[in-house]
């Protein structure tokens, strides 16, 4: 049962996986949604069917200025931001680190990291005026559990993951929650865009394994965000069954 329900959700990247995912299942409760998305064609592809009052924005998070200019437009009836979903983030090549490609790197750290810390930055001046509101990031077990390859995303999660942290002590007085959700495998274009249009590659990582898809995800958050206001879930780390954290790799030479 619903106890709580924020009015206005703002929602990063919900041009497609997680975000159009958590789009809908906000909106099938009548939330007022601020969506932002880098595609106006995807954007509003998403909008039509929603129902509910939507206010859509195109940009770059990585972009401060852009990122501050839209905060500054917000019409008045989505300025009060009741519950802000950093969705927006994403993993590029699965090289080892000495071999991986820098602006890579760069690109995750502009948008894993940077991107979220502006939003969550001017959304929540208003949600401590206030005292109420909600932050959830979207992180990864990736935070906790590194992998060969996964350097630089790894260490972007790992971040948020302290950050959400942090962020919870310096709010404790305040009335306003702080959560970050971290999935294991689900099923998205998460790898399509980490392998760059390699399909088949991207198949591959979820061949066999019934992963998590992108509701599941949408339901965790909707979940965590509509209990009562006096609820703060730090993290919750959610996996298919058929996923666990691995054994301690070790070399041994022959």
């Amino acid at each position: 049962m619903t106890t709580y329900l924020p009015k206005t959700v703002m929602i990063t990247a919900a041009n497609s996986g997680f975000g159009v995912a958590f789009a809908k299942r906000f909106a099938a409760a009548g939330c007022r949604l601020i969506l932002t998305a880098r595609s106006q064609d995807k954007l509003n592809k998403v909008v039509q069917g929603l129902g509910v009052p939507v206010h859509g924005v195109v940009v770059d998070l990585s972009d401060r200025a852009a990122v501050e200019a839209m905060f500054a437009g917000l019409p008045a009836d989505f300025r009060a931001i009741d519950l802000l979903i950093n969705n927006a983030g994403g993993a590029l090549g699965l090289e080892p680190g000495y071999a991986a490609q820098i602006d890579d790197w760069q690109k995750m750290v502009d948008v894993n990291i940077l991107g979220l810390l502006y939003c969550t930055r001017l959304a929540i001046a208003g949600m401590v005026e206030r005292k109420c509101g909600h932050i959830v990031n979207i992180g990864s077990v990736s935070g906790s559990y590194a992998y060969p390859g996964g350097s630089v995303y790894c260490a972007s999660k790992a971040f948020v993951e302290q950050f959400s942290r942090t962020m919870r002590c310096d709010l404790i007085a305040t009335q306003v929650r702080v959560t970050n959700i971290e999935p294991g495998m689900v099923e998205t274009d998460f790898s399509l865009n980490r392998f760059k249009g390699d399909a088949e590659r991207a198949a591959k990582i979820y061949a066999g394994a019934n992963p998590l898809v992108a509701d599941d995800v949408a339901e965790t958050v909707f979940w965590a965000a509509t209990l009562p206001p006096r609820v703060n879930i730090n993290s919750i780390e959610l996996m298919p069954v058929t996923q666990a954290a691995g054994p301690l790799a070790v070399h041994r030479t022959a």
